[in-house]
């Protein structure tokens, strides 16, 4: 599908069909494509639970304000986001660090640099690996929705839920923080798709810095 045919036509809908599937193939697909996503200095902070159990989506439903679509969508992506990733010798920071030397771009003598310039933007509060972590995550899961709405699915991002209960429900551990849910599957048959909402025009959301 053409990117803008992606823009226009993807929605946020409420009403799945519980008898169609999305087959694994098709998510992996869907996932591969998302990683992609852009990631500050290629950290790549994210992680995604995907949830297909009727009996794991009944107990995140309790969670989720009791919404409709965490049961009947086939789907149910919970997306986490490593504030640790940042960190040296977690697998993120390990990796992207021997990539840097392997292609040439560092040498193994620079790892303590390299180290210091990560901390310094996400490490120095928890307020900025919290953002660090939560800001590379929603980059990954909003491609997610792109690359679902290019193969001919719904989605439904969802904030409405109980953080901490759903943290605690699933043995989160206290390092990732959960950003969103979301539902993908097909669109429920006889159900109307609502027409594109209003977004603010250019010129509205251009900031004019003072001098």
């Amino acid at each position: 599908m053409d990117f803008q045919d992606v823009m226009r036509s993807r929605r946020a809908v409420n009403f799945f069909d519980p008898d169609r599937d999305v087959p694994p193939e098709d998510l992996d697909k869907i996932l591969e494509t998302a990683t992609r996503a852009p990631s500050g200095f290629n950290l790549q902070p994210w992680k995604v639970a995907v949830l297909r159990e009727p009996a794991q989506k009944a107990k995140l439903r309790a969670l989720a304000w009791d919404q409709p679509k965490v049961t009947e969508a086939p789907v149910i992506l919970m997306f986490l986001a490593d504030t640790e990733a940042w960190k040296t010798y977690s697998p993120s920071f390990e990796r992207q660090f021997s990539y840097l030397v392997e292609t040439g771009q560092r040498k193994p003598e620079d790892r303590e640099a390299f180290a210091k310039a990560v901390a310094s933007l996400y490490g120095e509060t928890p307020e900025k690996s919290l953002a660090f972590a939560v800001k590379n995550t929603a980059f990954f899961a909003m491609t997610v929705m792109y690359a679902a709405a290019d193969l001919g699915y719904a989605t439904h991002p969802m904030d409405g839920f109980d953080h901490d209960g759903v943290r605690g429900a699933f043995s989160i551990p206290d390092t990732f923080w959960i950003p969103l849910l979301m539902a993908v599957g097909h669109l429920k048959p006889g159900t109307a798709v609502a027409p594109p909402k209003w977004r603010f025009d250019v010129d509205d959301i251009t900031y004019t810095l003072p001098d």
